[in-house]
């Protein structure tokens, strides 16, 4: 009796431990349940969720990242050859949409957010004189391009933080 009285426990710790989940401070998550988002928006803290093949558990890093640019050849509105290489600071911002989009991975977003960058930053710099991309006006382009990106990067739940000139 005591056997089947330890092994019932046993299977009763293993079934609450796997409807339990942790979400830490850097992160934000997600359940989904067969491919269909169920709820966001979670808490730093423990959460409570279905046992394993019904309901999984997404988390993504809600830290700032990185996408570092190879650099690229633009031309000024004097139709001169410049090379920018520029990086870009993103996060997170809508895990729900996020995951919709590129299915919840980073490279994908990543591969996503990259042309609308680079287009951003090629209508500015078009527009711009050789001068006016080399001088003061850098911090003005460069928060130009913060705004148009972050606007059509909504649909991928993605808030772009900062778009920074290594070189030009």
């Amino acid at each position: 009796m005591r056997a089947f009285t330890a092994i019932v426990a046993v299977l009763i710790v293993l079934l609450v431990s796997s409807c339990a989940f942790v979400v830490s401070e850097g992160q934000s998550a997600i359940l989904v349940q067969f491919g269909r988002i169920v709820d966001a928006g979670f808490k730093p803290g423990l959460h409570f969720k279905l046992p394993a093949p019904l309901q999984q558990v997404l988390r993504f890093d809600r830290r700032i990242l990185t996408l570092d640019s190879a650099p690229e050849r633009y031309l000024t509105s004097e139709k001169k050859d410049v090379n920018v290489d520029f990086f870009v600071k993103w996060r997170i911002a809508d895990p729900s949409t996020y995951y919709t989009a590129v299915a919840g991975d980073e490279t994908r977003a990543q591969q996503r957010l990259a042309p609308i960058v680079k287009g951003g930053l090629r209508t500015a710099i078009n527009s711009r004189t050789l001068q006016e991309v080399v001088s003061s006006a850098r911090t003005d382009l460069t928060k130009a391009l913060v705004e148009s990106a972050n606007r059509a990067a909504e649909g991928l739940g993605i808030q772009i933080v900062d778009v920074r000139i290594k070189r030009i």
